[in-house]
């Protein structure tokens, strides 16, 4: 077992402490931040201590955290509002938000903070579960002026929530309800620009002057459109697909026109959660309006129509806050765990080499218990994401050893185009390239590589092998052995 693993309470002390180790190479001058969302791992005070030295050790330097309006708010519960003041944040019970956010203070990690469904009872149109039938704007737009009282600079917490996005996967029916009207056209996207638009106001009332704001937070597929004389209630419950979803947000029609009653949003960037099918993240899928990591240039260029129709007020770049490759015992889109790793560094890849790209969150640090079929959330089933870096029992997979050492093989000029990151590095560092050749069970010293100064480093190499792997030691002597890797 390689050592970072054996040796978590030094690396959770000394890990993050690195030097300079010589002149960094040339590479494309793009980079990313990246987040990392543990969801109830660090939630729970139980979890939590061990969880935040895992992803220390691991080179986690900022979080996203989905904070879910009803768990806080005041009287969630019922059906009328209470009579309190709900834009004062003492009337909420932050609970364990403010334990974890505190931490990432303590730490000096930053936070993207999700607000989401599920809504207050009393904040929804049919006061029914699962609580995400079109929330009331105004209450939402009073909540958020409380999140900026709580979490904003002037907080208890100072800067550490760096970033706010309003609503998780509104184009998906089991954060937002309806999805689409009997007439056969998107009903989520306009209730969604209400929130955002009250959201965004909420903000800038509780103090926040120019608030750094994330829009979209799309799920990756969805429908076009669907047959209410066909399939009655159940046509509303489809998701809409992220383009039309994204299209009709900002008033656009499938020509990227924009209505002109409608004014331009201002956002930080767009959110989206480009995740793959089993078939990996070189996956193209054919419905021209779904955005999977294989053709987030869709997005790109989706967005760049929208900012030239006026839609935004600027050309947003895109934040991928979600993402992660299922591996099996999932039956539906797992793959084999060694393959698991391998996918993972081809999507964080290719995200890296789209300019437009400003970060990436994988999510999860352990896997859900196994769930039904993709879907059944919306009837109030469990799904189950295993896209952790451990099984749920807590064993580590090849990606927990492989996110640190993230690492891509492709065949290019009769060679092997090789690129990857030591992430735990604070500063430009050396690593060793390691090859096994074909025919040989054994790994020999292809070459030492400096990254730049964000750790990122890349190598061409006319060397055949079956297998290429990455090793590194830390400023503090703790050993980093990546897993395997085959070309792709």
């Amino acid at each position: 077992m390689p050592q970072f693993r054996k040796l978590l309470p030094t690396v959770f002390a000394c890990a993050l402490a690195a030097a300079a180790l010589g002149a960094a190479p040339a590479l494309a001058s793009h980079s990313q931040s990246t987040y990392f969302e543990g969801s109830s791992d660090l939630l729970s005070p139980r979890t939590r201590p061990h969880a935040l030295a895992q992803m220390q050790a691991l080179g986690v330097k900022a979080l996203r955290v989905e904070l879910y309006w009803n768990t806080v708010a005041p009287g969630s519960t019922g059906a009328t509002k209470p009579p309190l003041d709900t834009t004062n944040p003492a009337n909420y019970a932050w609970g364990e938000y403010d334990a974890l956010i505190g931490e990432a203070q303590r730490l000096h990690w930053k936070v993207l903070l999700t607000l989401t469904s599920p809504a207050p009872r009393w904040a929804t149109s049919n006061k029914k579960a699962p609580y995400v039938t079109k929330p009331d704007p105004k209450d939402f737009e009073e909540f958020m002026t409380a999140v900026a009282r709580h979490y904003g600079p002037s907080g208890p917490f100072g800067a550490t929530v760096s970033l706010f996005s309003i609503w998780n996967e509104p184009n998906h029916p089991a954060f937002l309800q309806p999805q689409w009207n009997t007439n056969g056209t998107p009903a989520s996207p306009r209730i969604y620009r209400a929130l955002y638009q009250a959201g965004y106001a909420g903000l800038k009332a509780g103090g926040i002057a120019s608030p750094k704001v994330l829009l979209g937070e799309t799920a990756p597929t969805g429908y076009d459109r669907v047959n209410y004389k066909h399939e009655k209630s159940k046509a509303l419950l489809h998701d809409v697909a992220p383009l039309l979803f994204l299209r009709e947000t900002l008033c656009l029609n499938a020509k990227y026109r924009k209505s002109g009653s409608c004014t331009p949003l201002t956002a930080a960037g767009y959110a989206h959660h480009a995740y793959s099918t089993a078939g990996g993240p070189l996956y193209k899928p054919k419905e021209k309006d779904d955005v999977m990591i294989g053709v987030l240039s869709r997005l790109s260029s989706a967005l760049s129509k929208a900012f030239a129709a006026r839609a935004t007020t600027t050309n947003l770049p895109i934040y991928l806050t979600e993402f992660g490759v299922q591996s099996k015992p999932n039956r539906y889109l797992g793959v084999p765990a060694a393959q698991q790793a391998e996918f993972d560094a081809i999507a964080e890849k290719i995200a890296w080499s789209n300019s437009r790209v400003a970060a990436f969150s994988p999510y999860l640090l352990i896997d859900d218990p196994t769930g039904g079929k993709p879907g059944s959330s919306v009837t109030g089933g469990t799904i189950g994401f295993q896209t952790g870096l451990e099984y749920v029992n807590g064993k580590p997979k090849p990606l927990y050893f492989g996110w640190p050492l993230p690492l891509t093989v492709s065949k290019s000029g009769g060679g092997y185009s090789l690129w990857g990151l030591v992430r735990p590095a604070t500063a430009a560092t050396k690593l060793t390239v390691l090859v096994q050749p074909k025919g040989s069970r054994k790994y020999k010293t292809l070459k030492t590589v400096t990254t730049n100064s964000a750790g990122y480093w890349t190598l061409h190499s006319a060397t055949k092998g079956s297998h290429w792997r990455v090793q590194w030691r830390s400023p503090a002597g703790v050993k980093y052995e990546g897993p395997p890797i085959a070309a792709h």
